[in-house]
């Protein structure tokens, strides 16, 4: 099966603050599995690192007041465009992110609260067909995929 990847999960340095995520248990599907990694952020032209970024009012805006709402919708274009490229039928996404977010992202307060949500590019994804799920399901699953 063909995966589409939050690059972050797989130990690339793109998150807001520079570094990666590495998760052993993502880098295991590489044993059974394409994983084609993106990070959507990057994609929609935002640099790294970057200021943090949480939903508020319908809006992609950083800790310093910037909308980046253009960007964010953007980038998850860019990866719905590599995961319809690829044929991925799954898209596994780094948990909580304003971007990759699936079920449970930050509130916006950018006071560490959650909220039921999903960030821009699991929206998409969702949208156009694809599986979404964060690497805590993959993680926890017993399948092992």
């Amino acid at each position: 099966m063909k995966i589409l990847v939050s690059a972050c999960l797989l130990g690339i340095c793109c998150r807001y603050d520079g570094n990666g995520s590495d998760r052993p248990w993502i880098r295991a599907l590489m044993d059974r599995h394409t994983l084609i990694p993106v990070c959507p952020e990057q994609l929609g032209g935002l640099r790294t690192p970057r200021p943090p970024v949480e939903w508020r009012d319908g809006r992609a805006m950083d800790n310093q007041g910037k909308d980046c709402t253009d960007a964010f919708c953007r980038g998850a274009k860019e990866a719905l465009k590599v995961a319809q490229m690829y044929g991925c039928e799954l898209a596994v996404l780094k948990a909580r992110s304003p971007s990759c977010g699936s079920g449970v992202i930050y509130d916006g307060s950018f006071g560490g609260r959650l909220a039921e949500g999903y960030g821009e590019t699991a929206r998409l994804l969702r949208e156009h067909g694809i599986r979404v799920i964060d690497e805590e399901a993959v993680r926890d699953a017993s399948d092992g995929f």
